[in-house]
């Protein structure tokens, strides 16, 4: 449901799962960076980012009730399998969970 409206209603769980993989995707991209191996992680954090820009701005546009919302999570699903498709190489705990909320992400933007 909206916070002030109900304009974004048949959004909102796109909205909610995109920011939710947004954030997944921030904690475990700051924790990759510490890793000892951050070196080898270059692609996936790389990833990393791309899916955190792609699901604000998908966010965003249907947040706005953008006419290109649509395109824009299918998109964001195919940066989001991309995204967790690179976390699933590494066994770290913080990589799991990202690519389970990238999963998921994908999931909701696929059914837009």
């Amino acid at each position: 449901m909206g916070l002030v409206t109900n304009g974004t209603n048949k959004y909102q769980a796109c909205i909610d799962s995109c920011n939710r993989c947004a954030q997944a995707c921030m904690e475990c991209m700051q924790l990759c960076n510490n890793e000892p191996d951050a070196a080898d992680r270059e692609k996936c954090i790389a990833k990393l980012n791309e899916c955190i820009s792609i699901c604000q701005e998908a966010a965003k546009f249907m947040m706005m009730g953008s006419s290109h919302a649509v395109d824009l999570c299918k998109l964001c699903a195919l940066i989001c399998d991309e995204c967790a498709q690179e976390c699933e190489m590494f066994k770290d705990d913080h990589c799991k969970r990202c690519a389970e909320e990238c999963n998921k992400c994908e999931i909701e933007c696929q059914s837009m």
